[in-house]
């Protein structure tokens, strides 16, 4: 498990959506293994539909390309479990939901799906602003169980966004 990914409170997201209101920044997502939680995260806090614009939930691969643009290449040759997967699926969540900032989460929570290159608790990550794509790959102890694995996604996507408009 990554040390560094801690739950948010409810005090620590309503300041990250403090931050993006004072910056005048709307956000939206694109979730496959959390199915929508990073936006209900979002959306527990009174006010937030000032800043977050919308989710698209994309389990399937044909939801990925269908609405958010991911392509049938990047889906055979790198898997929706890659970077390459997630960088699509943020930039699609962008263009498709009109928001300064999408960020995109695809993985394995388990308890079955997992490979030896891609064991279980295998999240990749992607962030999109007018300033470019980031993205990357965390690999959370899946012995946590599904929830603790979408748990623990949530919280990163949720830090990404933070340090997106920290470092502006």
């Amino acid at each position: 498990m990554n040390e560094k990914i801690k739950p948010r409170s409810d005090e620590s997201v309503a300041n990250l959506l403090s931050a993006l209101r004072e910056r005048k920044l709307t956000v939206g997502t694109a979730e496959s293994c959390t199915a929508g939680m990073i936006s209900a995260r979002i959306a527990d806090i009174p006010g937030s539909s000032d800043v977050l614009v919308g989710g698209i939930v994309s389990y399937s691969n044909g939801i990925k390309m269908k609405l958010l643009g991911v392509s049938e290449e990047t889906l055979r040759d790198h898997g929706a479990v890659s970077e390459q997967c997630a960088r699509e699926m943020a930039e699609g969540a962008r263009r498709a939901l009109g928001c300064d900032i999408a960020v995109s989460v695809t993985g394995i929570a388990g308890p079955g799906g997992g490979t030896p290159e891609k064991p279980v608790g295998t999240v990749c990550f992607g962030i999109s602003s007018k300033d470019g794509t980031r993205t990357k790959t965390e690999r959370f102890d899946g012995s946590v169980g599904r929830n603790g694995v979408r748990f623990m996604t949530v919280a990163a996507a949720l830090q990404m966004i933070e340090e997106k408009i920290n470092r502006g």
